[in-house]
C-alpha cells in the first residue's frame, strides 16, 4: 500500500485512505497554491496511478480536491462551479486551512455554503495542517 503515511482521526494510514481514493479514479485539483500540502496531492496521484487533472480540465471526475481559503471568493459559487465536473456518486474534498491558520473557514460557513450549493457534508477529518470536508450531492447517500 503506497502513499504518504499519516494516521488520521479515523485510524487510516495514508492521506489517500483518509480521502477514500481508489486506484484508477479521476481526480481534479482546484485552488492549489504554494500553501497547499503537496504530500496530499502526491498521495492521491500515487494511489490513482496518474496525475491529477488541473483546474481547467472539463472531464467528469470521481473526486475534486478543492483547496479553499477564506479570501478565495464566495464559497457557494466555488462549490457550484466544481460540481459541474462531478460524475455520478462523486465527491468534493474541500480543504481549508486549520482553525488556527490564516484563511481558515468556520465549520458553519462550510455547512451553509454546501447546502446552498446543493451538497451535504458527509465527513470531516484533519489532514496535516488542513481541515478536510467531504461534500456530496444532496441526493447521493454517503
Amino acid at each position: 500500500m503506497g502513499g504518504i503515511r499519516t494516521l488520521g482521526a479515523n485510524g487510516v494510514d495514508t492521506y489517500a485512505d483518509q480521502l477514500g481514493v481508489k486506484q484508477g479514479e479521476i481526480v481534479q485539483e482546484i485552488g492549489w497554491d504554494d500553501d497547499a500540502d503537496a504530500t496530499i496531492s502526491e498521495a492521491i496521484e500515487e494511489r490513482i496511478g496518474d496525475q491529477l487533472l488541473d483546474e481547467d480540465a472539463q472531464d467528469l471526475c470521481d473526486m475534486i480536491l478543492l483547496w479553499y481559503r477564506e479570501d478565495d471568493g464566495d464559497l457557494v459559487d466555488v462549490l457550484v462551479d466544481c460540481s459541474r465536473n462531478l460524475d455520478d456518486n462523486a465527491r468534493i474534498w474541500l480543504m481549508t486551512p486549520g482553525a488556527s491558520k490564516p484563511g481558515g473557514v468556520q465549520p458553519g460557513v462550510i455547512s451553509e455554503s454546501a447546502q446552498l450549493a446543493g451538497l451535504v457534508q458527509t465527513t470531516a477529518d484533519r489532514l496535516g495542517e488542513w481541515q478536510g470536508s467531504c461534500l456530496r450531492s444532496a441526493g447521493i447517500p454517503k
